[in-house]
C-alpha cells in the first residue's frame, strides 16, 4: 500500500514538473551515437519542401570515422564518411536564382566541402602556403643523396625549434617515424616537392549585401595560420584576407560584407579581437583572465565563456558590462533566438549536465540533462519554430519544443529594472529660504559666477606673487637649484626636559605667513611656499620653558649620486635677546640620501618675556645669496619670565 502511494505521489511530482516546465520532451536517445559539437549543428531547408533538417558533423566515438549526418526527425536520412575531422557546419544561400535552397559548407581539414540538394557540389581548399627554405633546402640535399636521414632528422629538428615558419605535414610525419623506416620515408618522398598545408579551424557566415533572412551570404574562414578569409558566395574567391595575433577559434560577424560589418574572434591566446570593414588588422582587443569556450553575439552585446565557469558580456569596443559565475564548467554555447517574440537570449551548457539560458545576466531557464552536454543548437526543425536540440557526452541525442504560451522571465521577477528603483524616498519639504536662494541663484547667476572667477584669478595672482618672493629670498626648506638638491630640517629644544608641542607644515602651503606666538611653547617657522616637485616636510619643534634651548638643524642632500661641498650655516638674530656660542660654521661632505644632523645652543638673555626671530641661512661659499633659509619664531623663555 505505501508503495502504491509513493509511485503515486512520484507519477503526480513528474506531471506537476512536465506541466510547469516551458519545453515539451519530444525526443531522447541515449544511444544515438552522436559525438559533435555546437559549430558543427545546423538547421536548414536543404530540399526547399519546408521540412528543416539537422546536419550534424559527426565527430565519430574516440574522434575515428568522422562522418556527415543528416537527421529528419528522430532517424538519420542520409549519412556519409568525411576525409577528416569537421571543424564547423554552416548552411547559407549561393545565389538569388529559383529555387532558393540553402546550400551545406562543411569545413574539414584544408577544404570546405560544398552541399547542394544533399550532393557534393564544390570543393574549395586553403591556398598553400611558402616552404621554410631551410627545410626545402634539406630536401634537396636528401634527394641529392648528400645528407643521409638520421642527419636529415637532426637538421629538421632543430628547425622546428627555432624557425618562426613551421615545418610542413611531410617533415612532421618523418620525425615521427623509427630510424628502420627513415630510410624508405626518404625515398618514397624525396622526389615530392614541399607543400605546406594550414587547416580551417572555425567557420561561419556574413551577409554579402543585404540584411533580410534570405539573402546571400560569403563564408568566413579561420585557419591555423592566423589569418580569417572571407569568401565569394558564387565564384569562392577570396574577397577578403585578415590576420590576427593568433589562431582563431570562435568566430561572430554583424552587418553586411558590401556595407559594413563587424567580426569579433575569440583566439587561443585568451584574446578576444574584433575588426571592421576596412582592417586588415584587429581594431579592439578584449584579454580575458582565462581561455574562451564560447562565444555568441546577443544584440550588441558579446557574451564570451571561459574556463573559470563564467559569463561576460562585452561592447563591441572591449569594454565589459558584467559577469555571471556558474555553478559548473562552461561546456558548450549558443544563440537562443525566440523571433516570435524578438527574444535573443544565450544557452550555456554545462559539464553538470545543466542548460541554463541568460538574457544579459539575468536567468531565464535552466534544463537539466541526464548527461554533461556537449552541443546545442535552437531554431525550427522540421515543422516546429523553436526547437532545441541537445547533444551529450555519451552521444545521446535530445529534441525538446518550446511551448507555444511559454514566457521567459527572470529567476527572480519579471525582466526590468530592479524593485528598489520603484521606492519612493523621503525628500524632506522645501523651505522658504530654499525657495529663496533658488530664485537667487537663477536670477543673478551671471554676476555670481564672474565674482567667483574674479576671487579664482586673485587668489591665483597671490599665490604667483608669494612664490616669486620665497624664490628670491630663499625661505624654502628645499632648494631649487640643481646644482644643489638639499632638504632642511630645524628643531630647537631645552636639552633637560622634553616637554612642548611639534607642529608639522607639508607642502604645498596656500600662502607665506607667520605663526603666531603662543606661551605654552609653540614655535613655528615661516616658509617659502609651492615648492618645485620636490616633495617634503619641514618639522619646527620647541621643547621645555627656557632659557637655554639646542637648536638643531637637519640637511640632507636630496641628489641621486652627487654630493655637496663647501656648504655653511649661518644664524642670524639679536644680539641683544639671544647668544650662541656657533653662528658660523662649516657643513661637512654630504652624501646623497643620508640626513645630518647640526646642533647648537641658543640662551635667552632677556627677563622681560619677550622673543624675537632666529634666522638660519645655508650659504655656498663664495656667494651671497643663501640657498636655503628657515626662520625660526622663538617662543618667550617662561623661567626668565617667572624669576
Amino acid at each position: 500500500m505505501a508503495a502504491a502511494s509513493s509511485s503515486d505521489s512520484d507519477s503526480g511530482r513528474a506531471e506537476s514538473n512536465e506541466a510547469s516546465s516551458k519545453w515539451l520532451d519530444a525526443h531522447y536517445d541515449p544511444m544515438a551515437n552522436i559525438h559533435t559539437f555546437s559549430s558543427c549543428l545546423a538547421l536548414a531547408d536543404l530540399h526547399g519542401d519546408g521540412e528543416y533538417k539537422l546536419v550534424v558533423g559527426d565527430l565519430g566515438p574516440s574522434g575515428q570515422h568522422p562522418r556527415l549526418k543528416v537527421l529528419k526527425g528522430p532517424t538519420v536520412l542520409t549519412e556519409s564518411p568525411l576525409p577528416a575531422l569537421p571543424a564547423a557546419a554552416a548552411t547559407f544561400l549561393m545565389e538569388q536564382h529559383e529555387p532558393r535552397t540553402p546550400a551545406l559548407a562543411l569545413a574539414s581539414g584544408p577544404c570546405v566541402y560544398v552541399y547542394k540538394n544533399l550532393r557534393p557540389y564544390f570543393k574549395f581548399s586553403l591556398p598553400q602556403l611558402p616552404p621554410n627554405p631551410l627545410e626545402q633546402d634539406l630536401w634537396n640535399q636528401a634527394k641529392e643523396d648528400r645528407i643521409d636521414p638520421l642527419t636529415l632528422k637532426e637538421m629538421l629538428e632543430g628547425i622546428r625549434e627555432k624557425a618562426e615558419v613551421p615545418l610542413s605535414v611531410q617533415s612532421l610525419r618523418f620525425l615521427q617515424l623509427e630510424l628502420s623506416e627513415m630510410e624508405a620515408f626518404v625515398s618514397q618522398h624525396k622526389s615530392r616537392s614541399i607543400k605546406r598545408q594550414t587547416v580551417i579551424t572555425t567557420m561561419t557566415t556574413l551577409k554579402k549585401n543585404l540584411a533580410d533572412e534570405d539573402a546571400v551570404s560569403c563564408l568566413v574562414l579561420g585557419t591555423e595560420n592566423k589569418e580569417l578569409l572571407v569568401l565569394d558566395p558564387e565564384a569562392f574567391t577570396i574577397l577578403a584576407k585578415m590576420s590576427l595575433p593568433s589562431v582563431p577559434v570562435f568566430l561572430e560577424v554583424s552587418g553586411q560584407f558590401d556595407v559594413e560589418f563587424r567580426l569579433a574572434a575569440a583566439c587561443r591566446n585568451g584574446n578576444v579581437y574584433i575588426l571592421r570593414r576596412d582592417s586588415k588588422h584587429p581594431k579592439y582587443c578584449i584579454e580575458l583572465s582565462a581561455q574562451p569556450v564560447g562565444l555568441v553575439r546577443v544584440h550588441k552585446v558579446l557574451v564570451v565563456g571561459s574556463t573559470q565557469e563564467s559569463l561576460h558580456g562585452f561592447t563591441h569596443k572591449g569594454k565589459k558590462l558584467w559577469t555571471v559565475q556558474m555553478p559548473a564548467a562552461i561546456l558548450t554555447m549558443n544563440l537562443l533566438e525566440q523571433r516570435s517574440r524578438g527574444l535573443q537570449a544565450v544557452m550555456a551548457g554545462l559539464a553538470n549536465g545543466e542548460v541554463r539560458i541568460y538574457h544579459d545576466k539575468a536567468l531565464l531557464n535552466v534544463i537539466r540533462t541526464p548527461d554533461a552536454v556537449t552541443s546545442l543548437c535552437f531554431g525550427r526543425y522540421g515543422r516546429e519554430d523553436n526547437t532545441l536540440i541537445i547533444t551529450t557526452r555519451g552521444g545521446g541525442l535530445i529534441i525538446k519544443i518550446l511551448k507555444r504560451t511559454a514566457v521567459f522571465v527572470e529567476a527572480g521577477g519579471v525582466v526590468g529594472p530592479p524593485p528598489a528603483q520603484a521606492m519612493k524616498l523621503s525628500v524632506p519639504r522645501k523651505t522658504r529660504l530654499y525657495v529663496d536662494q533658488t530664485l537667487r541663484e537663477r536670477e543673478a547667476g551671471t554676476a555670481m559666477h564672474r565674482t567667483f572667477q574674479t576671487d579664482l584669478y586673485l587668489l591665483r595672482l597671490q599665490a604667483a606673487r608669494a612664490y616669486v618672493r620665497a624664490l628670491e629670498s630663499s625661505l624654502n626648506p628645499v632648494s631649487v637649484m640643481a646644482r644643489e638638491p638639499l632638504k632642511l630640517h630645524a628643531v630647537a629644544q631645552k636639552p633637560s626636559r622634553r616637554v612642548g608641542h611639534t607642529l608639522q607644515l607639508l607642502w604645498p602651503v596656500p600662502c607665506l605667513r607667520q605663526a603666531p606666538r603662543s606661551r605654552a611653547g609653540h614655535a613655528r617657522s615661516r616658509l617659502g611656499t609651492f615648492l618645485p616637485r620636490t616633495g617634503g616636510a619641514l618639522t619646527a619643534m620647541v621643547q621645555g620653558l627656557g632659557p637655554t634651548f639646542k637648536l638643531t638643524l637637519h640637511l640632507q642632500n636630496t641628489s641621486a649620486a652627487r654630493p655637496i661641498l663647501g656648504l655653511l650655516v649661518c644664524f642670524l638674530y639679536n644680539e641683544v635677546l639671544y647668544a650662541l656660542p656657533r653662528a658660523f660654521f662649516k657643513v661637512p661632505l654630504l652624501v646623497p640620501g643620508l640626513i645630518y644632523p647640526l646642533e647648537t645652543f641658543v640662551e635667552s638673555l632677556s627677563d622681560k618675556g619677550i622673543s624675537d626671530i632666529i634666522k638660519v641661512l645655508v650659504l655656498r661659499e663664495g656667494q651671497s645669496a643663501p640657498l636655503l633659509s628657515a626662520h625660526i619664531n622663538m617662543p618667550v623663555s617662561e623661567g626668565l619670565a617667572a624669576a
